[in-house]
């Protein structure tokens, strides 16, 4: 058990003796849920836990949370920090497969101890700005931003979408790689 347990992908290992000559192992794997980095890339589990350093072969895939410092990070009995506690709830939302936007959907997490979180979608979103705090409701606001811009088909390339203040949500175009006829401010 120890000796399966050494290996850092190995979350939990049960090993039992059946007599004469049996033996069941049962292994827990970690599942990787984003790649920390800071200046150094590590997998994060779903519990919270850097698990390993990443290295080639392991998942690209994943999203990328920068912007933490060591301190940051849940060592030991010391609680999260609000920075890596907001990141956790971000991708805890994103495990649910109805989130608007799910964990494959985010390439990067920029994480600013004063401002809070922003987003890098792999679509043409933008930077979403999340700030700190209350982002079911922010997903939500999102959710009704992107509908009202589908729904006036007229779905343009954004910078960014500022949803720090859900009640005053800041939209903001890439003018440059809109399409160059019928522009119309949204």
């Amino acid at each position: 058990r120890k000796r399966l347990l050494a290996h850092p992908w190995i979350s939990g290992a049960e090993v039992s003796r059946e007599i004469p000559s049996g033996i069941h192992i049962r292994i827990k794997e970690h599942e990787p849920l984003a790649i920390i980095d800071i200046n150094r890339k590590f997998l994060l589990n779903n519990q919270g836990k850097l698990f390993k350093e990443w290295e080639v072969g392991d998942p690209v895939n994943l999203p990328v949370v920068g912007g933490l410092a060591f301190s940051d990070l849940n060592i030991g009995d010391r609680p999260y920090s609000r920075p890596f506690n907001a990141v956790m709830t971000v991708l805890k939302l994103g495990r649910n497969k109805d989130s608007i936007l799910t964990n494959k959907d985010i390439r990067k997490i920029e994480v600013d101890k004063d401002i809070g979180l922003t987003i890098h979608a792999g679509n043409n979103l933008g930077a979403l700005k999340l700030g700190y705090d209350d982002y079911t409701s922010k997903y939500k606001r999102l959710q009704e931003v992107l509908f009202y811009l589908k729904k006036n088909q007229n779905i343009p390339i954004l910078n960014s979408i500022d949803l720090n203040n859900p009640n005053r949500i800041v939209v903001n175009l890439n003018l440059e790689k809109q399409p160059a006829a019928g522009h119309k401010e949204v």
